[in-house]
This record gives structure tokens, sequence and C-alpha cells, in this order.
């Protein structure tokens, strides 16, 4: 196999940021952000993402995803890539290196 063949198995970097209170489900101070990078791997997806980063932090996964359903809960907003998920992106887009997830609090009201 030549130098510059791209292994199907290699892994690469995804940033998953976290905003506001979303920190302090994550042991740090409920202000701020705070920035993680996640390994993925080709094919995998928001989703595949978020359900690792989540199973390491049970009150985020608690507010994340839906008990009963197992999809995204009404708690958090997550933003890829500069757009809200449902927007132009969806919990199924598949992540590319260097691709970023941002997990904010929903703030409802007027």
């Amino acid at each position: 196999m030549s130098g510059t063949a791209r292994v199907a198995s290699e892994s690469f970097p995804v940033i998953v940021e976290a905003i506001s209170y979303v920190n302090d489900m994550l042991g740090a101070a409920g202000a701020g952000q705070k920035e993680f990078t996640e390994e993925a791997k080709p094919g995998d997806t928001v989703r595949h993402i978020l359900q690792r980063f989540s199973a390491r932090y049970p009150k985020l996964k608690e507010a994340l995803w839906d008990a009963d359903s197992g999809e995204l809960g009404p708690h958090i907003e997550i933003i890829f890539n500069d757009t809200i998920l449902g927007v132009r992106e969806s919990i199924d887009s598949v992540v590319h290196a260097n691709d970023r997830i941002i997990l904010t609090g929903q703030y409802i009201g007027g």
C-alpha cells in the first residue's frame, strides 16, 4: 500500500464544545465554554459522536437523550458546523475531520 493511500479505519478529530449551563453537566462550572476533542471514524455521524461523548457524562446523557425514544430530548440545542440541527444538517449527518459540534442550553421565552 502506498504512503498516500488512506486507511479506511483511520480516525480523525471532531470538536465538541459545551457552552453555558451544559458545562455543569460535564462537571465544570455552569458558565463559559469548554472544548473537547473526540475521535471519529469514517462514516461516523453527529449521533455517533454525541452517543459516545454523552456516555461518559451521566447528567449530559440524561438531558441530551429522551429516555423513552432514544432520540434527542428538548433541553439542549445542537449546532453542527454553524448550523442548528434540523435546518441544513441532521443528527445523522456524517462528520469529517475538524467538524465542530456545539452543545448549548435551549433558551425559551420572550
